[in-house]
């Protein structure tokens, strides 16, 4: 289960047997939400926020720091799918230690 980022307590992360659409998982204190990555013709166009079945979702500050990281990091993030699943490279976690705006 590659980590791809650490962001002020919250953890973003593939698991490693995972299938299209590209999509990351969101970790904070026992919860758990999912983003998935609408691309059309190689651009992200659109961010889904969606709950895991039987986990409790993300809420307030995690939550919106979840939103902001998937919408600042979308480009990245198709980037390292392809990285890790298609080229079968590892991923390094990036710890992001500022504020995102």
């Amino acid at each position: 289960m590659p980590k791809l980022y650490e962001y002020f307590g919250l953890r973003v992360y593939f698991y490693a047997n995972e299938h299209e659409p590209v999509h990351v998982h969101g970790f904070y204190q026992g919860r758990e939400s999912k983003a998935e990555l609408v691309i059309v013709n190689g651009v992200v166009v659109n961010i889904r926020i969606m709950t895991v079945a039987g986990l409790k979702p993300l809420n307030g500050n995690a939550l919106a720091d979840f939103k902001l990281l998937i919408s600042r990091k979308a480009g990245d993030i198709v980037a390292k799918w392809i990285e890790f699943f298609v080229h079968h490279r590892q991923i390094e976690t990036e710890v992001i230690t500022r504020k995102l705006k």
